[in-house]
């Protein structure tokens, strides 16, 4: 049951969960991130719809789009936000999300967002990425607890086609990233995310992990980290709910460290960034209340995979990457120290 579960989450991985008019707050995105195979050049570009709760009339749909420069250290925001009714719709029986003339489809994404010399377009297209990437279980995608979902619906999936950032255009050739989808009632309280579409050492691994901790009324959960390692043919997943209070993790500003083990293997691993790597965004909370995501996609990460038999060390395999690694923090402290760009 589980395995056919999870099946149909996968054949059903890009079909959008929001329904136009629903009381209850919700946000739901469709992102892109892809890096430079050589360079510490990478671009996001996020398609989210925000409706706050009690006010679906106020429903939104919103653009953003990042690039970051890691040659010269200075990376370019933009944002756009129109009314969601008329202006937007979001397929829930296939990926087709279109805002205000901005459109997503398999394989293919077009846009704007920003104005004047802070703007940003792309028209670029996206193919492979092999089978969709769940990071929870099967079980909790239709669980009403955890209120956020995610997944990857294209690992490994490869971009081409144009960006023009601040009036410069940007060739995009053989960059290698993902097409993501998440949505739920109410932002994580606190978590660190992170992501490796093709380490320098292993080109072909995908990396996807997170650290989260929820506020039930007072009290706080203890740290939550689900894994999966796509790694020479074999999805490791540690994600199962038993698994992911087991492991150990800690992050700050701008380091995160993550171990989780089981009697056959153990997957230990690092990411980290400098400040001025990262850019700040601000993320309404359906709701109420803004939280801000410190995002960067030109991180560092290692990885060590350890395999075990009869309780010895059989094998043993370092991942990195020196530019390559998503990282972001999503936080309501607001002494992190990175400017809100957006």
């Amino acid at each position: 049951m589980a395995v056919a579960k999870a099946r149909t989450i996968r054949e059903q991985a890009n079909h959008a969960r929001y329904r136009p008019g629903q009381r209850g707050g919700f946000y739901e995105s469709f992102f892109q991130r892809a890096n430079h195979p050589t360079r510490p050049l990478a671009f996001w570009i996020r398609y989210t719809l925000f409706s706050p709760a009690g006010r679906p009339e106020a429903a939104e749909g919103e653009l953003w789009a990042v690039y970051f420069d890691g040659e010269s250290g200075r990376h370019a925001v933009a944002k756009r936000e129109v009314p969601f009714a008329g202006r937007c719709s979001f397929a829930r029986d296939s990926l087709a999300v279109a805002i205000d003339g901005a459109r997503l489809s398999l394989g293919r994404l077009t846009g704007a967002a920003g104005e004047g010399e802070h703007a940003i377009t792309w028209d670029l297209a996206y193919e492979g990425g092999g089978e969709p990437l769940l990071l929870l279980p099967a079980a909790l995608y239709g669980a009403p607890l955890p209120k956020a979902k995610a997944l990857v619906g294209a690992p490994m999936a490869v971009y081409s086609g144009l960006l023009r950032v601040a009036g410069r255009e940007v060739g995009v050739s053989g960059w290698v990233g993902s097409q993501n989808h998440n949505w739920g009632t109410k932002h994580t309280d606190l978590y660190a995310w992170g992501q490796v579409a093709g380490f320098d050492s292993h080109p072909d691994s995908f990396l996807e992990v997170a650290t989260a901790r929820l506020k039930v009324g007072p009290f706080w959960t203890p740290n939550m980290t689900p894994l999966v390692l796509r790694h020479r043919g074999e999805e490791i997943a540690l994600s199962s709910l038993v698994q992911s209070v087991r492991a150990d993790a800690s992050f700050d500003y701008y380091t995160w460290r993550f171990r989780t083990e089981t009697d056959r293997l153990s997957v230990e691993g690092e990411i980290s960034a400098s400040a001025g790597d990262f850019v700040g965004l601000a993320y309404r909370n359906p709701p109420g209340g803004v939280k801000h995501c410190l995002n960067t996609k030109i991180g560092a990460c290692t990885v060590t995979l350890r395999r075990k038999s009869l309780g010895r060390e059989v094998g043993i395999e370092t991942l990195t990457t020196a530019r390559r690694a998503a990282f972001e923090i999503l936080t309501d402290d607001r002494g992190h120290g990175v400017m809100i760009r957006a």
